[in-house]
């Protein structure tokens, strides 16, 4: 049975005030971007969880480029699953919809074609990566590096133009790289359910890779380990995040050598934000407050996270899952079953997952957001980030002296209120729009975004459920005990605490240190392949995805049960409240963190 969510109120003609968006203004593949039309209620919108913030003018060039990388990557390749996809905005708010490719002989013809591509692509995996990671990173150094003071308005609009270039190449070899190692995780999934495996145990099977994500973890956690031997650690204890950089500079030589350090680890890491490819946020070398809360919680802990440990302990995970699932397979399957786990370990979704994220989603923008301020400064703009609120039209007119900053200032005010008014409603945003099927083929809507079935029904269902046990997906095994902590975007990180169970939309990349200090992790979206999933796995913390309406119904302090295998969140007491219902039953020990699913350090 289907189900419609109106979105009249979503109906306009224009994406920000003032600005009515044309098809021309971006290429695009198969189908442009926009805004809602009421036609549109006749298909399945899902709001996309990667910008729980939303997104400004300037910021919507992902709608435009992030769809014509997918749809040209689904051409270039004749992905059978579909033509990529397109978005809607509601309000600020990104919705996605999969453009599918109808039955018959295109479909038959793409089949055929994705096949060959496809052997083709894993056969030269993963050279292919690090050559596409060559050829972002030297575009990257050019649009890192100049010094951009005093550059004229022209000169200007040229580095943006060519930093739009390099963020839709990025997202062409962001899909280009996603389809077809999907296609082959997904290939291996459905072997192992034929084969009569638990689908929740295939993710342990290809667990404990390296990943320039968990390398920047691992360098935080030396910053950590040298602000507790240098004595910091009662400073950082009693500073506010915001503050630290200035108490540290007053601290002594310890403080300039912990300083000194900390800038190191920024020139190398600190390219990336707090969020996905989004121009409204800065990097963490324009503003350290993420990396200094984080070490602040660390510190915190008390003990330092043995990372040598973790990874030993998803090693022997791995290994452990590989030969109980080979035990249990005749000889002839066992032989389909290694042929396939090679494949994926060749060419690993997972691992790709969360690397890509340091070369793409995460650092894309600063070159836009960098040439923005410059330009602000330039047209000697009322605040820094006034440009962010202008579409690329109208900043191509600004920088080709078609129109001047003044004539821009009362638009960008009433555009700035805009996104401050939808940024406030968020939390209230239909999850889905439009028609709600009780079921989707597309296996990235599935499997990333976690819209199975039974998510679909509760989406369906169109409230919250009245009970105190919530259900969805065994993202990453284990059980856990602590307070909620709901969390709504990356800049709130900071108040996450050692031993909370974070309760969010769904975390992004930008989030993976949260996982070394958490007991579990929950998630209103995202499927066995979302971030959550990926990094709740590599360390140990269990995780349950796609609960719908969970960051609706738990609030912070809320005591939770999380059990990462069963795929259920328990609420055993209400924040300052009577319990509600009967403990439920451990199936190990239970204490304030993780206890089974991986190392406690």
């Amino acid at each position: 049975m289907t189900a419609v969510i109106p979105l009249d109120e979503f109906v306009t003609e224009e994406l920000y005030p003032g600005y009515v968006p044309s098809a021309a203004d971006a290429p695009w593949a198969v189908e442009p971007s926009g805004t809602f039309s009421k036609a549109d209620e006749q298909r399945f919108w899902f709001l996309d969880f990667h910008w729980p913030r939303g997104l400004t003018p300037m910021g919507l060039i992902w709608n435009e480029d992030g769809s014509w990388g997918s749809q040209v990557a689904a051409e270039r390749l004749a992905l059978p699953q579909g033509h990529g996809i397109t978005h809607r905005v509601a309000g600020t708010h990104p919705y996605a919809s999969a453009l599918p490719v109808a039955p018959g002989p295109e479909l038959a013809a793409r089949e055929v074609r994705f096949a060959r591509v496809q052997r083709e692509f894993l056969a030269g995996y993963p050279a292919n990566w690090q050559a596409a990671v060559r050829s972002l990173d030297e575009e990257w150094r050019v649009l890192r590096d100049p010094d951009l003071t005093g550059r004229s308005p022209a000169e200007l609009g040229r580095w943006l133009r060519f930093a739009r270039r390099h963020y839709r190449r990025a997202f062409e070899i962001h899909f280009e790289m996603m389809y077809p190692l999907l296609a082959n995780h997904l290939a291996f999934y459905q072997t192992c359910v034929e084969l009569g495996l638990e689908p929740r145990e295939i993710g342990a099977l290809l667990q404990g890779f390296d990943t320039k994500m968990l390398e920047t973890d691992q360098q935080l956690w030396r910053l950590t380990n040298k602000a507790r031997d240098t004595g910091l650690a009662p400073l950082f204890a009693a500073t506010p995040p915001e503050r630290l950089r200035a108490a540290l500079a007053g601290a002594g030589a310890a403080g300039a050598g912990w300083l000194a350090a900390l800038d190191e680890f920024l020139a190398e890491y600190g390219w990336r934000t707090e969020g996905s490819s989004e121009v409204m946020l800065p990097s963490w070398l324009e503003d350290p407050t993420p990396v200094l809360g984080t070490i602040r919680t660390f510190l915190s802990r008390g003990q330092a996270y043995d990372f040598a440990a973790a990874r030993a302990a998803a090693l022997a995970a791995r290994d452990a899952a590989v030969d109980a699932a080979r035990s249990r397979l005749r000889r002839a399957d066992q032989q389909r079953f290694d042929a396939g786990l090679a494949s994926c370990q060749a060419a690993n979704f997972l691992q790709w997952q969360d690397d890509h994220a340091f070369y793409i989603d995460l650092r894309v923008a600063l070159p836009l957001r960098r040439i923005g301020l410059a330009l602000a400064q330039t047209v000697d703009a009322d605040r820094p980030d006034d440009l962010f609120f202008l579409f690329w039209p109208e900043l191509m007119r600004l920088c080709d002296g078609e129109r001047s900053y003044p004539s821009y200032r009362a638009l960008i005010r009433e555009r700035r209120d805009y996104y401050r008014h939808w940024y406030e409603r968020r939390a209230e945003l239909p999850k889905v729009l439009g028609t709600v099927p009780t079921s989707v083929d597309d296996p990235t809507l599935i499997e990333i975004f976690g819209l199975n079935e039974r998510y679909l029904q509760a989406i369906r269902e169109a409230a919250p459920p009245a009970v105190e046990t919530l259900t969805g997906i065994p993202a990453a095994a284990g059980q856990a005990r602590g307070r909620a902590r709901v969390i709504r975007n990356g800049e709130e990180l900071h108040r996450v605490q050692p031993g909370e169970v974070v309760v969010c939309e769904s975390t992004s990349p930008s989030w993976t240190p949260m996982f070394a200090k958490i007991a579990a992790c929950v998630c209103d979206n995202g499927g066995i392949l979302s971030h959550a999933a990926i990094v709740g796995r590599e360390y140990g913390v269990p995780t349950v995805t796609a609960v719908p309406f969970a960051s609706q119904v738990i609030v912070d302090g809320d005591e939770l049960v999380v059990d990462g295998t069963a795929g259920t969140v328990t609420i055993y007491r209400r924040a300052g409240g009577p319990v509600p219902a009967p403990q439920p039953a451990a199936s190990g020990p239970v204490t304030g963190g993780a206890v089974t699913g991986g190392p406690v350090a």
